[in-house]
């Protein structure tokens, strides 16, 4: 199991906590970190910006596709962002944890 986290951009802390539960009741991340953000993007053609909530899920690399699974069905926006990130080291405490849990 590699550990990976998995960022997410939201509409507002309500769709980021419904997510959030989602994922972990069904084990697919152990945590999720919500941060609030303004983003600035362009789409289709015109420069936009929105206060959103960024969401961090610590997770492994073999879940991803589940979990974009997942949010495919809970997200309210026709094209969100879920990217991940592999984790090059972390703890041997959170390696059990993860494996433990996952």
């Amino acid at each position: 199991m590699k550990m990976a986290i998995f960022y997410l951009t939201c509409k507002d802390d309500w769709e980021a906590d419904r997510i959030s539960k989602v994922l972990i009741d069904k084990k697919l991340v152990i945590c999720a970190k919500q941060v609030p953000v303004n983003s600035s993007y362009l789409w289709k053609g015109k420069r936009e910006s929105a206060n959103e909530v960024l969401v961090m899920f610590e997770s492994v690399e073999e879940n991803f596709e589940k979990v974009n699974k997942e949010i495919k069905k809970l997200h309210s926006y026709e094209t969100y962002v879920l990217y991940s990130t592999s984790v090059k080291q972390t703890t041997k405490e959170v390696e059990k944890w993860l494996e433990d849990e996952l």
